[in-house]
């Protein structure tokens, strides 16, 4: 019996007109794509379809699961208590580096995927990697076995790792597709779902150094994924946080690297701190725990010295130099310095996240497009963050270049995005919102 040739324009038709698709026809759709057999032309103009009708909650579920179905499924289930962490990304958030230790110092596994960064946003891995010698290249085997005996491993993003998502991306890139809650949300709960975890954290981002500039924005992206890790089966909590200021005092690879070995030292800034404990309490709270023991516990791990061991562990079992952990000034910081200074006296207003963002790429600290060197020892430090009183010429900013590479464009970028005030300003919320 010969199976009937699936009718993609059809399907196309059927979306532009505001019909929602079956599992079936995504199926069909999503993996002939995927296979080559559905050309780019016929994917292009369902994209397009999509963000002007949109998808209906158990769509985006149906799509989210194909896509992760696509390819290999991570297979967590010998591990205890495996909980993953997303951030939708911003500027100097380093979290990962601290809260991912953080959880396995409290009992939970962290097997765990991550990606390099791409234009400002820096990714985990391009900070690891600041570490010689340190490497996210794990087999299979290596990976699931360093998770059980340390409670943390972090590897590379696999192609194999539903690469219909990958496709579907490159594809959307170039057809101004992106910006579609139901594409976004699929994208990123399918790696998600793929990658395994029972329990998923979201770290939903919001802010002008953020890809969701307003509050209600977040809020629809984040009840998006977590219905589709609840339609999944999976326990997924996400966290709403501020981005219109960076996160913490330092921007670019090692010296957030630094940062991270200060707030595990119990010595971290405030912000980056509080919401790292945040973000632990939900992991926690996921699994059954009270909360209000659950932030005990959670602050517990950094003054006590639990989650930098855990670090160090993870450090030195995927082959970086963990003496890098103990003496900091190993670290590779671009040696050239130069300072933006307050224009005038009075109180710092704002410190515009996305141009923090923007300077440490022009330092060569991020990358334009993927498989691009970059710099790990330039970047921006805040030394005085929204709220601090300043003097006129005194320095708020400070930049690390090197031989001077951007140094034009970086500071010019800081200055227009900093702004001082007569009064001091009213403090922002860090935590915005949560959605369970």
């Amino acid at each position: 019996m010969t199976s009937t040739p699936l009718n993609v324009p059809d399907l196309i038709r059927r979306k532009r007109d505001g019909h929602t698709h079956s599992r079936a026809e995504l199926e069909e759709l999503i993996l002939g794509y995927t296979r080559g057999d559905v050309p780019d032309y016929q994917i292009s103009a369902w994209l397009m379809a999509v963000y002007l009708k949109g998808m209906t909650p158990q769509e985006t579920a149906d799509l989210t699961m194909v896509m992760a179905e696509s390819g290999d499924l991570m297979n967590l289930g010998e591990l205890p208590r495996t909980v993953d962490k997303h951030s939708t990304g911003g500027v100097g958030d380093k979290t990962s580096l601290i809260l991912t230790p953080m959880l396995a110092a409290l009992g939970l596994t962290v097997a765990k995927m991550s990606g390099r960064g791409l234009a400002h946003t820096g990714g985990t891995i391009d900070k690891l990697e600041s570490i010689p010698g340190w490497t996210s290249e794990l087999d299979e085997a290596r990976f699931i076995a360093q998770a059980r005996e340390i409670g943390l491993a972090l590897v590379g993003q696999s192609k194999d790792l539903a690469p219909a998502d990958g496709k579907l991306y490159a594809l959307r890139d170039v057809t101004a597709t992106v910006d579609c809650l139901p594409l976004i949300a699929s994208s990123i709960m399918s790696k998600k779902l793929a990658s395994g975890a029972h329990t998923v954290v979201l770290d939903v981002k919001v802010g002008a150094g953020a890809f969701m500039r307003t509050l209600e924005d977040g809020r629809g992206l984040a009840r998006a994924m977590v219905d589709i890790g609840t339609r999944a089966g999976r326990q997924v909590r996400a966290v709403l946080t501020d981005m219109d200021t960076p996160l913490g005092h330092m921007a670019g690879n090692s010296l957030e690297v630094l940062e991270a070995l200060d707030a595990l030292r119990g010595h971290g800034p405030h912000d980056l701190t509080e919401l790292c404990v945040a973000l632990a309490v939900e992991a926690l709270a996921a699994q059954g725990e009270d909360a209000a023991q659950a932030e005990v516990r959670a602050r517990a791990t950094l003054a006590d010295g639990s989650a930098m061991a855990k670090f160090r562990a993870f450090i030195a079992a995927q082959g970086g130099d963990a003496t890098y952990v103990d003496d900091v000034s190993k670290f590779d910081v671009a040696p050239g310095r130069a300072n933006v200074t307050a224009p005038t006296a009075g109180f710092v207003a704002r410190i515009d996240a996305l141009s923090v963002g923007r300077s440490v790429l022009a330092l060569g600290g991020g990358r334009e497009r993927k498989g691009e060197a970059i710099d790990h020892g330039v970047g921006v430090e805040l030394l005085k963050k929204p709220g601090k009183a300043v003097q006129a010429g005194e320095p708020v900013m400070r930049v690390y270049h090197r031989g001077g590479r951007g140094l034009d464009t970086a500071t010019s970028l800081l200055a227009d995005g900093l702004s001082v005030g007569e009064l001091a300003p009213a403090p922002d919320a860090l935590i915005l919102d949560r959605v369970n």
